[in-house]
């Protein structure tokens, strides 16, 4: 029983991080459309890392210059337009 207590912890630390890794999705395979996502944090003022309702982590990049995630926080909620895998128009839906 020892053994495969110590068996089960091993596989777990080996593959959690690998399955972690596969929830992560590029940005443009997204599909077109509106979002409501949590902010993981904002990466820089153009760059966005996100969760999405199904669980998948993305960084979306800003698809206008005037698309700015540098007032945006961990843990906010967003909704935003996505188009070709860039964020067109955001709302943030976190009051501060």
């Amino acid at each position: 029983m020892k053994r495969i207590c110590s068996l089960f912890a091993l596989w777990a630390v080996a593959f959690v991080p690998l399955a972690a890794q596969a929830a992560t999705v590029a940005a443009n395979s997204i599909p077109d459309g509106t979002y409501t996502v949590k902010v993981i944090k904002v990466v820089d003022p153009k760059h966005v890392d996100v969760v999405l309702d199904n669980g998948q982590e993305s960084v979306l990049p800003a698809g206008r210059a005037n698309v700015d995630f540098s007032k945006l926080q961990a843990n906010d909620q967003m909704k935003l337009s996505l188009i070709g895998g860039s964020v067109m128009v955001f709302m943030d839906l976190t009051s501060h």
